[in-house]
């Protein structure tokens, strides 16, 4: 529940950003932790902290027009809402999906600003994205849309003002065709103007597998604060992408057992345990679906249209798309003996679900905090691009993890501190909060 003091507060949130209802929500989740805080620390109620933290320092909307290839002029919408840079540089993904809209980029910056702030790297938080949709259309086409866009993205950002990165939908290529329009308009290589680059120029190993194997890392870390871990542990994850795909390689790499993914189209159900290198060849270089997986895998079923989370298990990862686990689906978890729950992706749990997970003593691990280690590694792929540098997998995987124990021991620590004791969401939610309001108010009014 909000406390009294910060319910018109939020109501004023509501009112002005009329029809946004994923931001309205990622701002009540936060300030449903912050009465504590406010009463903690007052200089920031006096420096209206709250007021300036929900409202972007800059929010971009433009056009983009491109050709397809029929010769045909389409027409798309593109985003960048730089949220708050008291931290450092903007940094966040760019999101390639029917779905976007201004509602879903806030909702997505608001929540990047404290996970890039639990990190404890020097990167402030923004997001952006298109509803152009990559699915079904040529490199050819996906290459016109991301010169396009740039054209227009790239007087708004910079190595030192705002890096984005990929997300739903941008990849390594769509990364590439981007920067290589960056590099074409501006005449510089600016290295680290963009994270999530190929490893031949610029990218940094581990960046690819970084939000899933850092979501992984998390839930053990929760694991082992219980006297349990990973191994021997029955899993799903949701989601058939990048992030899903190198969630579940870490599970099996650290004893557990994935047995079952998804995509928009259902469910595969896989009681041996999903073959990761089958998974990648369908979906990374086939660009598959995860019906082609089970055609070609004897032990796997293809649920049509199924609900991932019908399905038995111990640990769950949600790393598909907001909203994506009810509060029916969190029961139905709970019933089949679930014991931990991380989000690979952003918000992907409702709020009836969180609760549920939190009055069933579920170990649940927030977005903002499981999901971190993809900003991490985009942050220590822009030391490396910084240095003229290049690590080895083993020294940047070794780095990723520390990133993810501290970020566990920090949201674990605060939790107990502010009288919650095991509640993730509020140890997260306070901790990137409190670091982010300290530098506001250091740095003036601005």
């Amino acid at each position: 529940m909000l406390d009294e003091k910060i319910e018109p507060f939020f109501d004023v949130v509501v009112r002005r950003n009329p029809g946004e209802v994923e931001f309205h929500q990622a701002v009540r989740e936060v300030l449903e932790s912050l009465g504590p805080v406010l009463a903690k620390y007052p200089e920031f109620t006096e420096h209206r902290i709250l007021e300036r933290i929900c409202e972007p320092e800059r929010q971009i909307i433009f056009r983009v027009a491109w050709q397809d290839d029929a010769g045909e002029v389409q027409i798309n919408r593109g985003f960048r809402v730089e949220f708050n840079s008291a931290l450092g540089p903007y940094k966040g993904g760019m999101r390639f999906h029917p779905s976007v809209y201004l509602g879903i980029v806030k909702f997505l910056g608001f929540e990047q600003v404290f996970k890039n702030s639990l990190t404890g790297m020097p990167i402030g938080g923004g997001k952006g994205g298109s509803d152009f949709d990559p699915k079904g259309r040529s490199d050819d086409e996906i290459m016109r849309f991301c010169q396009s866009l740039m054209t227009e993205l790239f007087r708004h950002i910079g190595e030192y003002t705002d890096v984005p990165a990929g997300d739903v939908g941008v990849g390594t290529r769509e990364i590439g065709y981007l920067f290589g329009q960056y590099k074409r308009i501006t005449n510089r290589y600016e290295s680290g103007v963009l994270t999530g680059k190929g490893t031949g120029w610029g990218g940094a190993l581990v960046r690819t597998e970084a939000t899933g194997y850092g979501t992984v890392f998390f839930v053990n870390e929760m694991l082992k604060a219980r006297g349990s871990s990973l191994e021997g542990r029955t899993c799903l994850v949701s989601g058939s992408g990048n992030v899903a795909i190198y969630a579940a390689e870490k599970v099996h790499q650290l004893g557990g057992r994935v047995v079952a993914c998804s995509d928009s189209d259902g469910v595969v159900h896989d009681p041996e345990g999903i073959d990761l290198e089958l998974l990648k060849q369908v979906k990374e270089i086939e660009r598959g679906r995860v019906a082609d997986y089970a055609e070609r895998r004897g032990s796997a079923t293809f649920i049509p249209r199924g609900n991932i989370w019908d399905l038995p298990c111990d640990v769950a990862l949600p790393c598909a798309t907001q909203n994506e686990l009810t509060g029916k689906d969190a029961a139905t978890l709970i019933r089949n003996g679930c014991v931990a729950v991380a989000e690979g992706a952003n918000m992907p749990t409702t709020p009836e679900g969180v609760r549920a997970f939190h009055e069933a003593g579920i170990a649940y691990g927030p977005g903002k905090a499981a999901n971190a280690g993809g900003v991490a590694t985009s942050a220590l792929e822009m030391q490396q691009n910084a240095s003229r540098d290049r690590w080895s997998f083993a020294h940047t995987e070794g780095r990723l993890e520390e990133i993810m124990v501290d970020i566990h021991q920090t949201c674990h620590d605060t939790a107990e501190e502010f009288g919650t004791p095991g509640n993730y969401v509020v140890g997260a939610n306070i901790a990137g909060f409190i670091r982010v309001a300290r530098a506001m108010v250091a740095l003036g009014l601005v």
